[in-house]
């Protein structure tokens, strides 16, 4: 993992997604989670309402990338980061899916602490929008 030494905080925080990114289409767990402080809090788009603590992340995206035998489509979409100090927010369109075929839409907003000069994700929410008539995922839609 980089260090984003000398860049600005956008920038980095912006080499940062893009190595997540290319650790989840890699399927590398030690990759992704490597990315998470330690205390990360995240609502995932799946599963259950929230993860508490990378160790409880990292068995989400153990089982996660366990339904996905093929090449995983991830690709960040639209990025938009704020960074300042020790702080960032970013948010992003995700293309995601076990294959290219399969690949839906979410949502994604993170945020980032500088912890002993490292970029951290601290917090990070994926979510689709949903048809409230049948409570059904709308993952076909498209930016």
């Amino acid at each position: 993992m980089n260090t984003h030494t000398g860049l600005s905080a956008e920038a980095a925080v912006m080499e940062l997604l893009d190595d997540w990114a290319a650790a989840v289409r890699a399927k590398d767990i030690d990759a992704i989670t490597a990315h998470y402080a330690a205390e990360i809090v995240a609502f995932d788009a799946i599963a259950q309402l929230q993860f508490k603590g990378r160790e409880a992340y990292r068995q989400h995206w153990e089982a996660c990338l366990a339904q996905c035998p093929g090449a995983m489509t991830f690709e960040l979409h639209e990025e938009i980061i704020y960074a300042e100090g020790n702080l960032a927010f970013c948010h992003a369109l995700v293309r995601c899916g076990g294959n290219e075929a399969d690949a839906g839409w979410l949502r994604m907003s993170a945020g980032l602490r500088r912890i002993e000069g490292h970029w951290k994700l601290v917090h990070e929410h994926h979510s689709a929008p949903f048809d409230p008539q049948n409570g059904r995922a709308l993952f076909d839609l498209a930016p």
